[in-house]
């Protein structure tokens, strides 16, 4: 399968596919520039799937677009939420043939669309969206975050032959309750992960894309702390198999 993958430039520049983006903000946090690889392809069981020309079964894919949330920063990768979900749908004979992520620790809105235009990743059955904690920390305006992640739902859904149900919007996680924000104004960065998500929602819920909200999970770190994982700031591996037992039913029902 192929390989779409990011990786960060020295000197703050930004490598994404071959070409320089300049940065236009810091990374998230200290989290500075995680190389993202592609995972082996889940094996896809040979019944019930739709077939092309000739009879040939058609391959289903996901593309796992976001930031350090999709790629699961602090924790192996194979407890991603992104990889948790797919092993609970392979469980149900539903496998994918593969799981690719355009993703990295510390990408705002912006840096996801330059991998986009960069990449120009081929269609997927289904496509996952989690993007704007970046934005948030960096005190983007609620009206750029709006047009930006508008444009990259329109793009997800252009990237699944213009199929909204199969592209999954999940909610901005809030990382006030993490030890790591303690420092910080936990109750400013509460609402405006709040603003935020209330833009997220309501323009996916116009596309009519299903959106899954995570924050209250989130949330309940701060008494949990086996909800974050050892760097003190990102959800554990406990935290994304919450979050994949909320995806599994929204995605077996269309796949």
């Amino acid at each position: 399968m192929g390989c779409e993958t990011a990786q960060t430039h020295m000197k703050g520049d930004r490598t994404v596919g071959g070409m320089v983006v300049r940065r236009n903000a810091i990374c998230f946090l200290w989290l500075l520039g995680m190389m993202v690889s592609c995972q082996k392809p889940i094996e896809q069981p040979a019944g019930g799937r739709p077939s092309g020309a000739g009879g040939t079964p058609l391959p289903r894919t996901w593309l796992a677009l976001g930031d350090s949330y999709t790629v699961g920063q602090g924790i192996d990768i194979a407890s991603s939420f992104p990889q948790q979900t797919a092993g609970l749908l392979q469980e149900r004979n539903l496998g994918l043939d593969s799981l690719k992520f355009i993703a990295m620790t510390g990408w705002t809105t912006f840096d996801l669309d330059q991998a986009l235009k960069a990449f120009r990743p081929q269609r997927h059955t289904v496509v996952t969206l989690l993007i704007g904690v970046n934005d948030q920390y960096l005190r983007v305006d609620t009206t750029t975050y709006r047009d930006r992640f508008t444009a990259l739902l329109d793009k997800s859904i252009e990237l699944t032959d213009g199929r909204p149900k199969r592209v999954y919007v999940l909610s901005i996680p809030d990382y006030a309750v993490t030890p790591w924000a303690r420092r910080f104004d936990t109750a400013r960065i509460r609402r405006e992960i709040d603003a935020y998500n209330v833009i997220n929602r309501r323009v996916t819920l116009s596309r009519g894309c299903p959106y899954v909200d995570v924050t209250p999970l989130t949330r309940e770190g701060a008494y949990n702390t086996n909800l974050i994982c050892s760097d003190s700031l990102h959800p554990s591996a406990i935290e994304y198999r919450r979050w994949a037992d909320r995806l599994v039913p929204l995605m077996e029902a269309e796949l």
